[in-house]
């Protein structure tokens, strides 16, 4: 029998907070509200994602002319909540320094906008900051089309090593919303080690689609109109205020930035994890299973040269909650397509969403924060099959004091094991169960969902990953 508690393994899995992602945007802003709509929400995490960059690009749906002014305008807004805001964390950078960091991107559509003499403020700026002398990896959300990129990688090829270009690409990591130019397709042949994620096809394909969609026989209310009115756009201040109605769908920007949010379960650089923005697999997908009849707006899809980062399954049982016994309690209904990898974290980043837009009204006395998930053993473990595990997330605290909830379950997904893990009474802050044994090594992920009872329920997250190796015969 193996009983892994905080004596038998030394120091607490509550390890220094990760060092901020560092994040350029590109957007078609004005093409449609969506992208405003993200703008207001990535605003509230600029205190925990590094913004270096916010840049006004075109599109296939936008396809002349950049609206940098929209994006200094949604500043502006953030600007006069910034002193609430810095009552609850003076990471909160100061206004003048994102408006800085706002630039036009190419003014014209796609491929024939890049070339000699083509560069903008903002492939410039993209320029510098992928030759900064920063070791961490460089995110681009690309929201709109993807070119003003196209043009700094395009210029680097042309005034820089081969080593140089082969430096900046390996720290690059871009987040693509579908492909909304034809320059996408281009990056990914041009550029065959490009960290790239992305649904290409038409966007029914989409992962990120699944931020908006409704799905029937759940619950879909935190993406509702009603929900979006009372929580974000009405009585919240003016940075609420500046969140438009929806046109198309809510915020389908946004999951290019979900899985950068410091969260205890995104972990940015295994996007076959998953996370707040989705789960995505490593592979090189077929053109006709990408939708290439559905809408996209017109941008040729082409067959995929090589394995890219693009849309994985996920099997997910919900647990709703219950009014009487244990609190939340396995669902009757199966779902498995690739909208589960992010809409089985709807609810927590809703949630999340509307506190920090109550902290830019409200004193960190009147409002709520999230709880801080802490282990009493390493956060990975190594073990054999047919052991006995005592998983314990007991020292976590609230910042508030508020009553904790919890819930553990295993994410088979991103493992390799296949037997099931039976993890028993998955509401007890303390966990006891055995791993199957394994004629092979092999790993599984459980992840501790941790929620308070403050208003809105926040919820924070900690992954043990268990090495399981057969046991000696």
């Amino acid at each position: 029998m193996l009983c892994l508690s905080g004596a038998a393994l030394g120091a607490s899995a509550a390890a220094a907070p990760p060092a901020k992602q560092r994040l350029i945007v590109l957007t078609d802003i004005e093409n449609e509200p969506d992208d405003t709509q993200s703008l207001v929400r990535l605003l509230l995490y600029a205190n925990d994602i590094e913004l270096r960059g916010l840049v006004a690009t075109t599109s296939v749906h936008m396809r002349q002319g950049v609206h940098p002014e929209s994006i200094r305008r949604v500043i502006a807004r953030y600007a006069q909540v910034l002193p609430r805001l810095r009552r609850h964390d003076r990471a909160y950078p100061e206004a003048a320094q994102l408006l800085a960091r706002v630039a036009p991107g190419q003014p014209g559509y796609g491929m024939k906008a890049i070339g000699d003499g083509r560069d903008t403020p903002g492939s410039e700026l993209l320029r510098r900051e992928l030759e900064r002398p920063d070791p961490r990896p460089l995110w681009v959300s690309v929201w709109g089309g993807a070119n003003t990129l196209a043009q700094a990688l395009y210029s680097l090829q042309r005034t820089r090593s081969t080593e140089a270009v082969a430096k900046a690409v390996k720290r690059l990591r871009v987040y693509a919303i579908s492909d909304q130019d034809d320059t996408g397709a281009w990056l990914r042949r041009q550029f065959p080690d490009l960290f790239y994620i992305v649904s290409p096809g038409g966007y029914g394909n989409a992962t990120w689609g699944a931020i908006h969609r409704v799905v029937e026989g759940i619950d879909n209310s935190s993406v509702s109109n009603a929900w979006i009115a009372s929580h974000i756009q009405q009585g919240q201040g003016p940075l609420g205020a500046a969140y438009p109605d929806v046109a198309y769908g809510m915020e389908g920007d946004t999951p290019s930035f979900l899985g950068l949010i410091p969260n205890g379960l995104n972990a940015p650089e295994h996007p076959d994890w998953g996370g707040w923005g989705g789960r995505y697999a490593l592979y090189t997908p077929r053109r006709e299973d990408t939708d290439p009849g559905g809408f996209n707006g017109g941008v040729p899809i082409e067959a995929e040269t090589r394995p890219i980062w693009t849309n994985a399954v996920d099997r997910y049982r919900p647990f709703p909650h219950s009014a009487y016994g244990r609190p939340v309690k396995p669902g009757e209904r199966e779902f498995s397509d690739a909208g589960v990898t992010l809409w089985r974290w709807r609810e927590a980043f809703q949630n999340d969403f509307a506190a920090r837009m109550r902290w830019t009204m409200h004193s960190p006395a009147e409002a709520n924060h999230a709880p801080v998930v802490r282990l009493a053993h390493a956060a990975e473990l190594h073990l054999r099959g047919g052991d006995w595990i005592t998983l314990d997330a007991s020292p976590s605290t609230d910042p508030d004091g508020d009553s904790l909830s919890f819930l553990w379950f295993a994410y088979p997904e991103p493992g390799t094991l296949e037997a099931p893990l039976s993890l028993g009474t998955e509401n007890l802050a303390r966990l006891r169960f055995q791993v199957p044994e394994v004629a092979a090594p092999a790993t599984a992920h459980v992840v501790v969902q941790v929620t308070d009872k403050g208003t809105p329920a926040l919820t924070r997250y900690q992954r043990v990953i268990l090495h399981i190796e057969p046991r000696a015969r």
